[in-house]
């Protein structure tokens, strides 16, 4: 097998400080900061003269990452923060929550927004799409029946 793990989804942001709020809010914890540039990430990522700060972020379970990068250098085009959900491109991060009326609620004290409605799926989920800083989906699933236990 070629795979051991996923080890963690990248998003870029304007605002770092807005983006790592909202990812600490809906349960994540902050796990280190730092700036990086120099020839080595040029070439890793196959751009010139790189100058970023990012943020690690670690689900609860410690199994799953979120890197936040904020680039300074080189300017990128502006992204879409209104894309729909069926645009192009990875559209959401998903997450299991405890209790998806008080992780909508402390996420809109926030500035999010639903994108459409908590929709309970069979007898297995509550699920639910947020639109956060600088467009960013999260959908957030609280599990409440035994076909979602079993699965």
């Amino acid at each position: 097998m070629a795979i051991k793990r996923m080890d963690h989804v990248g998003v870029v942001v304007e605002d770092l400080e807005a983006a790592i709020g909202f990812f600490v809010e809906l349960g994540l914890e902050l796990r280190g900061e730092a700036s990086v540039e120099g020839s080595w990430v040029d070439r890793v990522i196959g751009l010139d003269g790189v100058q970023a700060d990012i943020a690690m972020l670690r689900t609860p379970d410690g199994h799953g990452w979120v890197e936040l990068s904020r680039f300074h250098s080189p300017p990128s085009g502006a992204g879409d923060g209104g894309a729909p959900a069926n645009a192009l491109g990875i559209r959401h991060l998903s997450f299991v929550v405890d209790d998806i009326e008080d992780v909508v609620a402390r996420l809109r004290a926030r500035g999010a927004e639903l994108v459409g409605a908590v929709e309970r799926y069979r007898d297995s989920y509550l699920l639910c799409y947020m639109r956060g800083p600088e467009g960013i989906i999260v959908e957030l699933a609280e599990e409440i029946g035994s076909e979602a236990k079993e699965s």
